[in-house]
């Protein structure tokens, strides 16, 4: 009887034990299936963006940024910099690289490298509002900018520079030549802003009218205006970190601050002209333009009319350099208004030769 009972137990027990199975198997096929689900949507899934400070200090830079501290309209700010020691055999000479309005100093880096390797000292520079330089609520000017430029060298102990100034930092670039001529040597104009006076095609507009737009816009919408505004031939992934980091600006709480910081570099750019000095800069001159940029800033504001006769850079280069005493135009076809990141060594062998030249 035991053997009987025993058996019976046992073989209730095995069949026990293999409908479990049956139906573990039944239950693990859509879970295993759903685990791999999850899995490929976690792995396709686009990270979330960390808040970024607007000071930028988790922004790569290419090399370590100092800072010099002054006071600036009774508040203490701090100027951010990169300072370059020559990689090559040492020329005695200093370049300081003058940024755009839409991108950080670190944005320098292949021009840094190139003349560094040349032998040049490079300062790069945040300017106030910029960056990693402080963000104070103080009114800009290019006077203001070439004020604290000058400061800086000082500080550094730095005479004479040859100077290289991209979009913005060209206008501020003429500014500080005509502010000081004796300490600028040779001056490169990339694609520079300011060939033409835009008070005359452009209404003033308000800061809020600015800031609304600054705030509202999206990054589809800035990936689309550093694209097509900027008529960029660069790959999308070197487009993409400067929405990233606009993206990750918003995310501060005091992305509202440097919001106000940009729309008052807008206005310095309206409101104050320098394309009527340019006949009175007798330093040696080279702008180096895209065949393809047509930015004109505050062109969305104006008419039709007004606009259509805006943005014709490269012929207006050439223009005003024949006003100029000492100035020469290098056009780069298929180029926007990004030269020294569209084509890097076509920019960098035009700027060194330039820059070389006795």
């Amino acid at each position: 009887m035991s053997n009987k009972a025993d058996t019976e137990v046992s073989h209730e027990h095995a069949t026990t034990r293999l409908r479990g199975r049956m139906a573990w198997r039944h239950l693990a096929v859509p879970m295993l299936l759903g685990a791999l689900i999850g899995a490929t949507a976690m792995a396709t899934a686009q990270p979330a963006l960390e808040p970024l400070g607007i000071a930028m200090e988790g922004w790569p830079y290419p090399f370590p940024v100092r800072f010099h501290e002054f006071a600036l309209e009774g508040e203490t700010v701090r100027q951010a910099y990169m300072d370059l020691a020559p990689t090559g055999p040492a020329n005695g000479r200093t370049a300081l690289l003058l940024h755009g309005r839409n991108f950080p100093a670190s944005y320098w880096e292949g021009v840094m490298r190139k003349l560094a390797a040349a032998g040049y000292r490079v300062i790069a520079t945040d300017q106030i509002g910029f960056g990693r330089s402080s963000k104070p609520d103080v009114h800009f000017t290019f006077d203001m900018y070439a004020r604290n430029t000058a400061a800086l060298l000082d500080a550094l102990n730095i005479g004479e520079v040859d100077v290289v100034g991209h979009s913005l930092g060209g206008m501020l670039a003429v500014r500080f030549t005509r502010t000081y001529p004796k300490r600028v040597r040779k001056l490169v104009l990339e694609a520079p802003v300011g060939l033409e006076d835009y008070r005359q095609t452009v209404p003033a507009v308000t800061d809020q009218f600015l800031y609304d737009r600054e705030y509202a816009l999206s990054a589809a919408a800035y990936r689309s205006f550093l694209r097509d505004t900027y008529s960029l031939s660069l790959p999308a992934e070197a487009v993409e970190p400067f929405v990233v980091l606009r993206e990750r600006l918003k995310l501060s709480g005091e992305y509202p601050r440097w919001v106000r910081s940009f729309v008052q570099t807008y206005q310095m750019i309206h409101d104050q002209p320098v394309m009527h000095e340019y006949p009175l800069v007798r330093t040696p001159t080279l702008f180096i333009m895209g065949a393809n940029d047509h930015n004109a800033p505050g062109k969305p504001y104006t008419t039709p009319e007004l606009g259509a006769g805006m943005g014709f850079n490269a012929d207006n280069a050439r223009h005003i350099a024949g006003t100029m005493p000492n100035a020469k135009v290098v056009v780069f076809e298929g180029v926007g208004h990004m030269p020294h990141m569209e084509r890097p060594a076509e920019f960098g062998d035009a700027m060194l030769a330039f820059l070389t030249r006795d």
